[in-house]
């Protein structure tokens, strides 16, 4: 970030001098408080179904969200705007702030609405606005539709990100919002702006949700479930109104209805945009939309061959779950239609595998990224050649059909090899302190792997490790490792980091 002077010491006085970091908290925080307004505004929205289906007593339980949103907004918007651009360091900072802020906030409607504990309730949050699905709730079925919805809405407005969804609202552009809008984790500009690129992809995302919310309605369900399970299946959330999830409707229908919507969530909105605005058709010329089919494909394959040769299920039953867990799986819904610790051990290790990879980049999916799956195997490629042609010899490495720099390929590939490196530590760690903290009769090393990478991943797919008799040290971490993984990890060690500097 370049070196910058010691701001430990007070500006001398009569000197209107800032302290570097308030200078920069400064810089940043009127489009935080922008941000929070935005979201406080659409946090609304659960009222018109409280209103509807006469849930009046819990109108005052839902208003602490936008109240609580609102406060905070009205206080960073509040204060006077420095000169400069912030940098990307205390971009990544405010990131991450605000998906805690989100998860913090959001948690209120639950506690006091449901009775909940805090705790519980901050998990069921970081869960929606993370699209992750695992839950908490102690029964599903019973909670007012007006949370319900709230945990829905969550998921759909977390799917594209939350900044991307205000940097849309707001229509203003600038290098601070840029550098917000590229540090969620999930954005990719194909527009002149990044402003133009938000409202594209939330334009594409509300038409997707149309179109997804009539196909599921072919199944027979009711309008209420099915506009639910599309705003979870579209953002790769994977909620449902339902403790049961997909398996309460018992329909082969509604599962292969959802099918298609996961894929869509999961593939690059890129796509989207050229198809509706340029009329071209890139979908089996994308290399992540290839990949994505291949990996569903060969996923399918092995899971339904173990689950009738190994679990000794019917092929018409092995069929139905191998194609539904393994689109499930690896697009990051969350969605089961059945239960992975009834499967063989490495059934599951082949499904966390594909959750790890993950969706498309510039998608709503989570994981690593299909896109950092194939810059590795072009780097591999290139390496080889290199060797080949020996080390004298100019060797451009290709991606996405363009040749990079002869300086830029280990950067590049540093860059998205470090995410890689990075959630495979987290898992292990992760995985470590469980065994430790939340040891659980009757699960295995094999469970609780596949419960932490489920929640780095922002999948959702449970085998029952997680639930609400973890001790509360066990949901924290859960909390801490599905926010990290939401923003690709990177943010959260720019706050920490930032943060211990200044103890």
């Amino acid at each position: 970030m370049g070196h910058h002077k010691d701001h430990s010491f007070p500006a001398f006085p009569g000197k209107k001098v800032l302290p570097a970091a308030n200078s920069q908290f400064a810089v940043i925080a009127p489009d935080l408080g922008l941000i929070f307004l935005f979201i406080a505004l659409i946090s609304c929205t659960p009222f018109l179904v409280g209103l509807w289906y006469g849930e009046l007593e819990l109108l005052l339980p839902m208003a602490s969200a936008p109240a609580g949103f609102g406060i905070i907004g009205v206080w960073l918007a509040g204060i006077p705007k420095a000169e400069g651009e912030a940098r990307l360091s205390t971009a990544l900072s405010a990131v991450a702030l605000i998906w805690l802020a989100a998860a913090l906030i959001g948690a209120l409607p639950y506690t006091f609405g449901l009775g909940i504990s805090y705790t519980d309730s901050v998990f069921e949050a970081m869960s929606g606005w993370t699209g992750t699905g695992l839950s908490l709730l102690p029964s599903v079925e019973t909670a007012p539709r007006m949370l319900l919805f709230w945990r829905s809405l969550t998921q759909w407005m977390g799917g594209l990100g939350i900044v991307a969804f205000t940097i849309a609202l707001a229509g203003r552009s600038g290098l601070t919002r840029f550098r917000l809008y590229r540090s969620e984790g999930r954005s990719e500009t194909f527009m002149p702006s990044v402003v133009a690129t938000a409202i594209e992809m939330w334009r594409i995302y509300l038409v997707l949700t149309a179109l997804g919310i009539g196909l599921v309605l072919l199944s027979g369900i009711p309008l209420w479930d099915a506009t639910n399970i599309v705003m979870t299946a579209i953002s790769t959330g994977g909620f449902a109104v339902h403790t049961a999830g997909i398996l309460y409707y018992e329909s082969p229908l509604l599962e292969m209805l959802t099918v298609p919507i996961m894929i869509a969530g999961a593939l690059p909105f890129k796509l989207y945009f050229l198809l509706y605005y340029r009329r071209t058709f890139r979908l089996l010329k994308d290399p992540q939309a290839i990949l994505l089919f291949a990996l569903i494909l060969a996923g399918c394959a092995v899971v339904t061959f173990d689950l009738i040769s190994i679990s000794s299920l019917a092929p018409a039953e092995a069929l139905r779950e191998g194609i539904f867990m393994t689109v499930s799986g690896i697009t990051c819904t969350g969605f089961q239609n059945a239960d992975p610790r009834s499967w063989y051990g490495t059934t599951v290790m082949v499904l966390a595998a594909l959750m790890m990879i993950g969706g498309s980049a510039g998608s709503t999916a989570g994981g690593i990224k299909l896109g950092r799956v194939i810059l590795a195997l072009e780097m591999f490629g290139w390496w080889f050649r290199r060797l080949h042609a020996g080390w004298r010899a100019i060797t451009p490495l290709r991606h996405d059909g363009r040749p990079i720099l002869e300086h830029l390929p280990e950067y590049g590939v540093s860059k998205s090899m470090l995410v890689a490196v990075l959630f495979v530590l987290m898992v292990a760690v992760a995985t470590l302190l469980l065994l430790h903290l939340a040891p659980q009769d009757g699960f295995d090393s094999v469970d609780v792997i596949f419960e932490v990478v489920s929640a780095v991943s922002n999948v959702g797919i449970s085998t029952g490790f997680v639930s609400p008799g973890m001790s509360p040290a066990a949901k924290w971490l859960f909390i801490i490792v599905m926010w990290a993984g939401r923003l690709e990890i990177v943010p959260v060690i720019a706050l920490v980091g930032g943060a211990s500097r200044r103890l």
